[in-house]
């Protein structure tokens, strides 16, 4: 095991409860319906006349799947009829076209990310008409400066598509894999073959793709600590450029689909920790860095090397070498990021459609910062990325007294101070190996309107 992460059950066990992700703050349950259409508009006018416009980053959420996997909690649409996701192209097409207008010419798209649902639902020849629809209207940077990902369901392509994937442009793929073992794939409703999956990874590399991520959950029902091991044995085996590696969170209460897992099947809380436990002693032996919350990457991945110089961000797709970008969301559901404001679409299609049909932009709602929340942003990033609050550095950002402005927070971290997770000097909060997997406990303490919803997010280990 890395020297940088220890695992000590009892602390985990003492500090794992519910608490955000943190790729935003504030985060989404502050976002209001207040902040409409014309204030995204103004948002992106604002983010043109900056200095140094940022480049340009696109979020398109695709909702459509063929099947349903019962533990997810996704926006998605189950069905068959796949001219339900040729009028959803129709209508994306249109978004992209208003959004594009939005922004200036001279600025160029750096990231884009496809996410669902299933985006591999859209045909290969569907995808083609979107990314020149992009092309088109966010003017795509060179092939060197790009970071173009999908997520893709194994159980929806071929190694054939896999290449032309890769000749439209994406040069990251990330593959769901979730659990090799028959009956935890039995249990959710998500049956998948191991040879598909090596399969599908040969043909990206031999594609050329930069990188190769897996997903994989643990607390799935009827997983043991030795079906686990037996999983991860296989991924090593596989060497992705990364992992990531997701605590199930079981909601039925809130997620209908989590209905349908038998409740007999769960694993006890207790294994979950075994699970998360054996999930880092293996990837860390077998070479993975740790990034941080559910991420691992080899030890040349861009995300080891942003994390080593300290270039580290996050974003609503987790950690990135990419962040500090305007990030455009495309798509019911999909949430962006221009400027200082954050805004989220509509969540139904019909609403998505009537919008668009109107000219309008599909923005439900939203968020604008004030500088307390720009000021926080910036605390709880140093930390989640880096590990080390400098105050000195925040001081100079902000023109402020860190240990006054921050004399509650720093108060709420002694506990952890005294549990030997972190350390707090004179001029700084650093985070000690065993704090590691605790990291989201302690930007909880910077988080001005964490207690009235703190029941909303998952568990944080």
């Amino acid at each position: 095991m890395q020297d940088d992460l220890l695992f000590n059950r009892p602390l985990v066990e003492k500090y794992d409860r519910p608490g955000p992700r943190y790729t935003s703050y504030p985060t989404a349950p502050q976002f209001h319906a207040a902040f409409a259409e014309d204030d995204y508009r103004s948002a992106a006018e604002r983010s043109n006349r900056v200095a140094a416009p940022k480049p340009l980053s696109v979020y398109v959420h695709i909702p459509f799947c063929k099947s349903l996997c019962y533990y997810c909690a996704c926006n998605k649409i189950i069905t068959h009829n796949t001219e339900r996701a040729a009028e959803y192209l129709g209508w994306l097409k249109q978004e992209i076209g208003v959004q594009g207008a939005l922004f200036d010419e001279g600025r160029r798209m750096t990231q884009l990310h496809l996410g669902g649902g299933t985006p591999t639902y859209l045909s290969n020849a569907q995808l083609g008409e979107l990314m020149a629809a992009l092309d088109e209207a966010f003017h795509f940077a060179e092939p060197a400066a790009r970071e173009f990902s999908l997520e893709v369901d194994p159980r929806t392509v071929t190694p054939e598509q896999i290449h032309e994937l890769h000749d439209l442009g994406f040069n990251r793929l990330s593959f769901g894999v979730q659990d090799f073992d028959p009956d935890v794939q039995k249990a959710v409703n998500r049956v998948q073959s191991e040879e598909q999956v090596i399969e599908l990874v040969e043909a990206a590399r031999e594609a050329g793709f930069q990188s190769v991520s897996v997903d994989l959950i643990y607390g799935l029902p009827l997983q043991t600590v030795a079906s686990f091991d037996t999983t991860l044995a296989k991924i090593i085996a596989l060497r992705p450029d990364r992992i990531a590696a997701y605590s199930y969170a079981h909601l039925p209460e809130l997620f209908k689909a989590q209905r349908l897992i038998r409740p007999e099947d769960m694993p006890p809380p207790e294994r979950k920790l075994e699970l998360l436990e054996l999930t880092i002693r293996r990837l860390t032996a077998a070479g993975y860095v740790y990034i941080g919350m559910d991420h691992f990457a080899l030890p040349g991945d861009e995300l080891t090397l942003a994390k080593e110089n300290g270039t580290l961000q996050r974003n609503f797709q987790g950690y990135s070498t990419h962040a500090d970008c305007d990030m455009i969301g495309l798509g019911i559901t999909s949430i962006g990021k221009v400027g200082d404001s954050y805004s989220q679409n509509v969540k139904e299609t019909a609403q998505y459609q009537a919008r668009l049909e109107s000219g309008r932009l599909p923005v439900m709602r939203g968020y604008r910062l004030n500088d307390d929340d720009r000021l926080r942003r910036d605390v709880i990033n140093a930390l989640m990325c880096h590990g080390r609050i400098d105050f000195a550095a925040i001081e100079a950002r902000h023109d402020i007294t860190f240990r006054d402005y921050f004399a509650d927070a720093l108060g709420e971290l002694e506990e952890m101070q005294a549990d030997g997770l972190l350390s707090l000097h004179d001029g700084a909060v650093e985070v000690l190996p065993a704090g590691r997997l605790m990291m989201r406990n302690m930007a909880m303490a910077f988080d001005a309107y964490l207690r009235p919803n703190e029941g909303r997010f998952s568990r944080t280990v």
